[in-house]
């Protein structure tokens, strides 16, 4: 990185000690901004800040450098140059426009200190409130391992169709779920919906049967739906999009961690079979339903909204100083002057909303959200199952789940290692596919009879497959091209997700069991495809999309591509100058 030291000037105070009394506090512009100490615009940073590797740090220590602390961190954007600025000028409404100001300078060593207490303060509980989604959407895994299907007089044709309406549910609520988020913020609207499902968690205490069981499916997956899509874009305030990947990534560590303790929680709760004359598995929705409010309850209060908006009643000296405000706005907004475009209370219309439904240059990875997952869903989703048939009992079932996502967690870490080393996406995600054929074939072929821990290993081995969806996600965010266009379409692709679970619940069926030959059958077909087609084509698609933009972009001078930005109506990714990621 290209690194410009402050001014030598006597005159001149380091940036390093640049506090609070520095700022003169003066109305610029319509917008009445507030303005920092002037600084020479040439000491700016004109190249991509270097994403820190985990594994140069890990593995290549003896080249790592450390960049001066002291040094420029700002980045040259278009807010520096005078012709540009007013085309990517924040709207008046934008929450935190009374912080920004383009003359704003700040060091490496400034940014570090914010981005660390962020990390803290917003992203730790941001991974909080994922463990909960997670604990209350895949506890049914752990009441299938005491017995629920029996207790209700259920089927595993039954378990599908319970399947089948949760993800139903949650899928139509993707995009409701965005345009609330949108209108009423995401620090709102997100607590709002953990308190909703953990409700809902709780009634499950009192199942009598299929129907109950199915409306109680029904109603958690509409609650939920859409949580994920709120908390990246919530994130999204706080982060560039250089430093998100790697945070939303933590995201799934977090997930598994929280199935980890999960599997632990229910090998004690379990155990409460009898107490009231009820069964385990209601004493664990019980317990996990209160764990999941007492974090929704606090969630109201650990959300600010904005960088510029964490001072409150209960948070007088708030989060961050004012220069830190200042230094949050500006490099957010010069790395992507979009996210200036909308309040974050503002609703979506349906023009853009429909819009970003017809973008077709997202469709390729919408499918590859259809089908990437399908066929890891079935055997992950019937291991319980699986090993209860196999005469495992209800604790060790419990225990015998943490391996495969220990496994995960670590192929999880490895995949994310390769992709900083190997800046790629297409390939990288298809990762997981190639993990999976072998051992579904392994799985087709298996004998009539097998041993249990043979089918536990193997199971356990298949699951253990890199989790792709985290790298994915980012990618959907990367190739969108806007705030309003990445709210929805981070809704869209999660909304294939969910259909891709849907049909990965109908591939396992009861007159397939228990060796479910046609299932893996079809899940060896998918993965193949994965793997041949869909990974392959996706690349090539967004390849030569970008050599047609490339072949016009290049062909203009100077002054047409000014006026080009100047006039256009194109926004977001269909913009010229826009180039996808693969």
């Amino acid at each position: 990185m290209t690194t410009i030291l402050p001014s030598k000037d006597p005159k001149e105070k380091s940036l390093a000690s640049f506090d609070d009394d520095d700022i003169d506090k003066r109305g610029s512009g319509k917008h009445g901004t507030t303005s920092v100490r002037s600084v020479d615009s040439d000491e700016l940073v004109d190249s991509e800040p270097p994403p820190f590797k985990l594994y140069d740090y890990l593995f290549r220590r003896h080249l790592y450098k450390s960049p001066a602390l002291d040094s420029i961190a700002t980045r040259r954007s278009v807010y520096d140059d005078a012709n540009l600025a007013p085309h990517y000028w924040p709207k008046p409404e934008y929450e935190n426009i009374h912080r920004f100001d383009t003359k704003t300078r700040w060091t490496i060593r400034e940014e570090k200190a914010l981005v660390r207490k962020i990390d803290w303060r917003v992203m730790l509980w941001a991974a909080i409130t994922f463990s909960a989604l997670n604990l209350d959407r895949n506890n049914l895994s752990q009441a299938n391992s005491d017995n629920i299907l029996g207790d209700l007089n259920l089927t595993t044709n039954d378990f599908n169709l319970g399947t089948i309406v949760f993800r139903l549910a949650f899928l139509s609520a993707e995009l409701p779920s965005q345009l609330v988020s949108k209108r009423l913020g995401p620090d709102r609207w997100i607590p709002i919906q953990m308190c909703m499902w953990s409700i809902v968690t709780i009634a499950q205490f009192w199942l009598t049967g299929r129907s109950s069981f199915l409306a109680a499916r029904a109603i958690l997956g509409f609650v939920q739906g859409g949580f994920i899509p709120d908390l990246i874009l919530y994130l999204s305030y706080f982060y560039t999009k250089h430093e998100l990947p790697s945070r939303l990534a933590l995201f799934w560590v977090s997930s598994n961690v929280c199935t980890i303790f999960a599997s632990f929680l229910a090998v004690g709760v379990l155990k409460m079979r009898g107490i009231a004359g009820k069964a385990g598995w209601r004493w664990l929705f019980l317990v996990e339903g209160l764990i999941t409010l007492a974090i929704g309850i606090a969630t109201f209060f650990m959300m600010p909204s904005s960088p510029t908006h964490t001072r409150t009643w209960f948070r007088p000296k708030g989060w961050f100083t004012e220069r830190e405000e200042y230094i949050s706005t500006a490099r957010i907004l010069r790395d992507d002057p979009t996210k200036g475009d909308m309040h974050n209370r503002e609703a979506l219309s349906l023009k853009r909303l429909w819009a970003t439904v017809c973008d077709y240059d997202l469709w390729p990875l919408y499918l590859i959200g259809l089908l990437f997952g399908i066929p890891a869903s079935p055997p992950a989703s019937y291991l319980t199952l699986s090993l209860k048939n196999l005469g495992f009992k209800t604790i060790n079932i419990n225990l015998l789940a943490i391996p495969s996502q220990v496994g995960g967690m670590v192929t999880m870490f490895v995949l994310a290692l390769v992709s900083e080393v190997i800046n790629e996406r297409s390939f990288i995600s298809m990762s997981e596919d190639f993990w999976l054929l072998p051992f579904l074939i392994a799985l087709r072929t298996l004998p009539s009879t097998v041993p249990p821990w043979s089918f536990y290993t193997l199971s356990t081995l298949l699951i253990m497959a890199p989790y792709s969806h985290p790298l994915q996600v980012g990618w959907v965010s990367r190739n969108s091209g806007g705030v309003a266009t990445r709210t929805v379409s981070a809704s869209v692709y999660n909304m294939f997700v969910q259909a891709g679970v849907i049909v990965a619940a109908n591939i396992y069926r009861k007159d397939d069991a228990p060796q479910y030959r046609r299932g893996n059958s079809y899940l060896i077909g998918i993965c193949a495809f994965n793997i041949l087609v869909l990974y392959p084509g996706t690349k090539a698609w967004y390849v030569w999309r970008n050599k047609q933009r490339a072949k016009i972009w290049d062909a203009m001078t100077s002054e047409q591509k000014s006026e080009y930005i100047s006039t256009t109506k194109d926004v977001g990714n269909k913009r010229l100058d826009f180039r996808f990621a693969h």
